[in-house]
């Protein structure tokens, strides 16, 4: 059983321990890498995501399933439609999320590779055709502020899309992002409380 007060578990989410995780090369968090995910395709609620990240989705379930059961990836952070998040991997240690991706770092002027050595992953229940619910954007405030507190190299300027780190594999999480909207929300003095 994890302890969600201690380490990287955020204490508002469910917390399910994901293997495809490991150590950071150098303890730095740095980047908030925001993703979208529903399986099948097009398809909310249900366990195949929480499935696919603790390696025991059934390939028979689902066609697609077949293509991606053997994958070893995981985030670590779900929200889920309703709100409620749900955390795979330590954010102190490394998730597998970011795949072959490049990230320009201002600091340093020049691209990185390798990002899932210093970010966050968070995955948004989403097809990237359908808006995403005000509960989510709810409960993903509430996560990047308690990071953005965590983590001191992590800022607002450090939040960016899997498609942006990889513009030719990946396209999440979509135009119905709103990138605007979440970014207000941020910036909002308040706290909101949130249900999940």
């Amino acid at each position: 059983m994890i302890d969600s007060n201690s380490g990287g578990y955020w204490p508002l989410a469910r917390q399910v321990t994901s293997p495809n995780a490991d150590a950071r090369a150098h303890g730095e968090v740095s980047l908030l890498v925001l993703h979208a995910i529903s399986l099948p395709p097009g398809v909310f609620s249900g366990t195949a995501i929480e499935a696919l990240f603790t390696n025991t989705l059934d390939p028979g379930a689902h066609p697609y399933f077949e293509r991606i059961a053997a994958l070893r990836v995981s985030a670590h952070l779900l929200i889920r439609r309703d709100g409620e998040c749900v955390q795979f991997v330590d954010t102190d240690r490394r998730a597998w999320h970011a795949g072959r991706s490049r990230w320009f770092d201002p600091r340093l002027n020049d691209a990185r590779c390798a990002l899932n050595d210093f970010s966050i992953g968070i995955e948004l229940e989403g097809d990237g055709d359908t808006p995403f619910t005000a509960e989510q954007y709810r409960s993903l405030v509430a996560a990047t502020r308690w990071l953005l507190a965590r983590y001191p190299l992590l800022d607002t300027s450090r939040i960016t899309s899997h498609a942006k780190v990889a513009p030719l594999r990946k396209e999440d999480p979509g135009p119905c992002f709103d990138w605007a909207y979440y970014r207000q929300c941020l910036a909002r003095t308040e706290v909101t409380s949130v249900g999940k």
